[in-house]
Parts: structure tokens; sequence; C-alpha cells
């Protein structure tokens, strides 16, 4: 592989070490500067031809997403390769216009980026198809098989993976073939005039005595989550784990997650913090293996 230098972002300087060190690559610290008015200033000193940013974009999404288009247009400043790994790719829900005159937010980042230098992106679990297809080049890194692998190590009794809706029907399938068990997917429903979301209690398989590993691409305000544990007690699970690539969190989600029976919350350290107990550095290092071994 070509020399490379591993820019690591303010939001991501854990896993921007741990990628350095799975590709035996250079590690680049960003000084950052914030102004009062919450302004960023950042300045990189020492950079290569090939320059890999890892630099996630969860809440305050727009500042982690400015800096992230600084460090990428320094390092084009110079390199003849600007690769940047965002875990958590802000915006990418807003794939589409949902109503007329709505901005398609995902396709100004995928632009944004592109003109900051960026060459390739590469993210995990991003929202939708959709979203990739705003990239020119993009590559998107499943956190099933670390998230399963974790689950291997856990005391579990005839654990089953559950769907908190049929949205993520296909993530919970692929756990659940990773992990040798059995997948069951909720069916939610919103009503339409209040807005209030609900869970039938009819389950497909039964779930008496079983613990539960609830599979989610993201757990945000943790609604969809706590509507889940609450059907899965009702009718006789054991106990309850959210698992999950991002977990946001925003505000009080974590306390009203854990009120709602859930033994505990697991998710990768695409956003740092108490849950982020799986490491996806091994599978950036491979996917970014991959790229310069073959360029």
């Amino acid at each position: 592989m070509p020399e490379i230098f591993v820019i690591a972002g303010p939001a991501s300087p854990d896993l921007a070490d741990r990628v350095a060190k799975g590709l035996g690559a250079h590690l680049v610290a960003t000084e950052l500067r914030v102004f009062s008015d919450g302004e960023s200033k950042i300045k990189i000193d020492k950079m290569g031809k090939n320059c890999v940013i890892v630099q996630s974009t969860y809440p305050p999404a727009d500042t982690h997403l400015m800096q992230a288009l600084m460090m990428a247009i320094r390092c084009a400043d110079g390199a003849h390769d600007v690769c940047a790994v965002i875990p958590y790719l802000a915006y990418a829900r807003q794939d589409r216009a949902f109503l007329e005159g709505e901005v398609v937010s995902i396709a100004l980042v995928a632009k944004l980026l592109q003109s900051a230098g960026v060459r390739h992106v590469i993210t995990v679990d991003i929202h939708s198809k959709l979203a990739m297809s705003h990239f020119a080049s993009v590559q998107n890194v499943s956190s099933i098989p670390l998230l399963a692998e974790y689950a291997s190590r856990m005391m579990l009794c005839r654990p089953i993976a559950v769907s908190p809706d049929a949205g993520g029907a296909d993530r919970a399938k692929e756990f659940a073939k990773h992990s040798k068990i059995d997948a069951l997917v909720l069916k939610k429903s919103r009503d339409r005039t209040t807005g209030e979301v609900k869970v039938d209690e009819k389950l497909d398989i039964d779930v008496s005595g079983r613990d539960a590993l609830l599979v989610d691409d993201m757990i945000s305000s943790g609604g969809s989550i706590v509507k889940a544990a609450e059907v899965l007690h009702n009718r006789g699970a054991g106990k309850v784990y959210a698992m999950c690539a991002h977990a946001l969190l925003i505000g009080d989600a974590a306390q009203k997650i854990k009120a709602a029976g859930v033994q505990d919350i697991i998710a990768t350290n695409s956003v740092p913090g108490e849950y982020a107990k799986v490491d996806l550095s091994p599978a950036i290092v491979e996917v970014v293996k991959s790229r310069y071994s073959s360029a």
C-alpha cells in the first residue's frame, strides 16, 4: 500500500487512532479552536499524498460537518487522494423531497464534500440506498457482523433478533443470520391524526423467556425502542437489549429506554460515549486497505 496519513477529526480522535494503528499509517492530529460565537477553526500541520480523514458528523451535525469540510479542503491542497471516513453521516435521512419545495439535504452534503476535494466517502450503515445514490463515490460498511460478534459473547437465554418495525427487517434478519438465531419483525403503525405510534402485540414468534436483541441502525429519540421493549416484556420476554450502529440518544433518550426495561444499550463507536462498546475500526481498516491496495 502507498503511504497513508490518517487525519483525526475533532469528533472522532479515538476511532482515528484505532484506524491508523490498524493500517500502520501516520496519525495526524488536528488543532481545533472554537470561537465564542461557535465558529470552528481547523489547523493541520502535516499531510501526505494520501489522506484519510476520520470525522463522524453526529450532533452538533452542522459543526462536525463544517469541520470535516475544513479538513478536506486543507488536505486537498497538496494531497493526491482524499478519502473521508464518516461513520455517522448527517442528513442521510433527508434523502428525498417529502414535500414540494424541500431541499434534498444529503445531495447538498455530497456536493459540498466533493467540492472540498473528497474523492471517496466511507460510511457505516447509511440510512438508505437512495442516500448513497447522491455520491459520486461512496462505500457503505455494515456494522452487523461486529455487533453480532459482540452479542455472541453475551450470556443470553435463547436469544432472538428483533426489528422495531418493518423498515429494519433486513437488518434484523442479517443479524440473525450471522448469529444463527431467530428473527422477529414487529408491526408498527402510526395514527395519521394524532401521530401516536403503536406496536402490534400479536407476535409471529413466542418470545416467552427468551432474551431479545432489538437491532436498529440508529437510536435517536428512543421512541421506537421504548414501544418495542414494552411489547416484548408484555409478551413474556426475558432480558431486552438495544443494539445499534449509531447511538445518538438525544436528550433523555437513554433514561427513557432504561425505564422501559431495556437491560443495556450497545452501540458502535461511530458516536463516542458510554454506550460505544463495539469498535468499528477493524471493518474500516479492511475497506481502506482494499481501496489503496487496488489503486
